[in-house]
């Protein structure tokens, strides 16, 4: 029998900024002109954007600030239709009717390789409209412009698009790197209290295992981070943004494999997200399912007492409950659809391989385990209501 092959084999190299900046829509700001400059003689840069309508409501003159800015940068950029307004929040994923909103803006503006898909909002809006981007035409140049703490120092950074189907978080999605990304501090301003505490827990939760001195920073400066002071925020933002970047950029930016480090404190996160019908932010959730494995962790006795008494302290001072209902509910049942440690089965198919989760050792120390106790962890749920019953020191 005659067998023949080929092989192919080319390495492709992805490169983007992440800025940070004040007042992104000034006239005098050229941070945006900059970054869409276009080549020397040639037309100006075709430019369509999607604004999550929440941040619309939050600043109300933000359309027409687009359009002045656009105007008075004419010979560099051009609005290719007006601003597609798109509800926020982690139901936007959940509606395919609006992927296809995104994806008839970019036929009906003609929007082809060579132009730009802005997308200004929240995590979940900048993983709804990233993922029409890549798929339009295999690929529309996107600028992600996030506005929350949390898309600002995670989940709008790194080249993760998707949305949500069949009851899972990110069940559809791609790996596609941004053109950009454009942090304006200013969105931050407006933020109702949940969403500037809710992107904390990624900070603690990347200081955990990659910076002690981050965490302790933290630490220091919990009060007038929860009294939203914007100094210590916009060190948090940055140092977080960065430690993301670095993971990504030395490890499986695509995730090939079944580790995900950054992924600490998540298998119970997304489950308690949908088991709340999307009522917990995605960061309160990630606080709590820190708090959880930090719990099982001590129980195992592989984190110090001291070192989990930190963790929780700081998780409280920053404000965030620390125990949610849903919880409790079928603790002994871990296959029921409707357990929490159902999540475990749900992340190891999201992983596509082998059960791998992180654990802590103590502040700054991860192991990757690949069996979880799960009579041990319905354990450590019942201890963690117990914590969340103990106010804050």
């Amino acid at each position: 029998m005659l067998i023949s092959s080929l092989h192919q084999q080319f390495q492709v190299s992805f490169s983007y900024p992440v800025h940070f900046t004040e007042g992104l829509f000034e006239a005098d700001n050229l941070l945006l002109r900059q970054t869409l400059a276009p080549e020397p003689g040639g037309p100006p840069r075709r430019l369509f954007f999607a604004l999550d309508s929440e941040v619309a409501a939050a600043h109300p003159h933000l359309t027409q600030q687009i359009a002045d800015y656009c105007a008075a940068h004419a010979d560099a950029l051009q609005l290719s239709g007006p601003v597609l307004l798109v509800p926020g929040g982690e139901q936007c994923k959940n509606q395919p009717a609006l992927v296809q909103q995104v994806l008839a803006a970019t036929n009906d503006y003609h929007l082809d390789r060579h132009a730009y898909l802005a997308a200004i909002g929240g995590g979940a809006v900048l993983d709804m409209v990233g993922y029409a981007a890549s798929v339009a035409h295999r690929g529309i140049r996107h600028v992600r412009i996030p506005t929350t703490v949390l898309s600002q120092n995670d989940s709008g950074i790194g080249v993760k698009n998707s949305v949500n189907a069949f009851g899972k978080k990110n069940y559809l999605g791609n790996f596609a790197p941004p053109f950009a990304v454009l942090n304006d501090y200013n969105f931050l301003l407006t933020l109702e209290d949940r969403d500037w505490r809710s992107g904390m827990a990624e900070a603690v939760k990347v200081s955990l295992l990659k910076d002690t001195a981050f965490f302790r920073f933290m630490q220091d400066n919990a009060a007038a981070l929860a009294a939203r002071a914007m100094p210590p925020m916009q060190h948090l933002v940055y140092r977080c943004a960065e430690l993301h970047l670095q993971h990504i950029a030395g490890g499986d930016a695509f995730e090939q494999g079944s580790s995900r480090p950054l992924d600490f404190g998540h298998w119970s996160a997304h489950k308690l997200e949908q088991l709340s019908h999307y009522h917990l932010r995605h960061g309160e959730a990630v606080a709590i399912g820190i708090a959880l494995d930090s719990v099982y962790a001590h129980m195992l006795g592989l984190l110090p007492a001291a070192d989990l008494a930190a963790i929780i302290g700081l998780l409280q001072a920053l404000g965030f409950d620390l125990y949610a209902p849903e919880m409790a509910a079928h603790l002994t049942e871990p296959s029921h659809p409707d357990s929490l440690l159902h999540g475990l089965q749900e992340f190891r198919e999201h992983l596509g391989g082998q059960l791998t989760i992180m654990l802590l050792t103590g502040i700054g120390q991860g192991l990757e385990v690949h069996t979880i106790d799960e009579a041990l962890m319905a354990d450590a749920v019942q201890r963690l209501q117990q914590y969340s019953l103990v106010p804050a020191a």
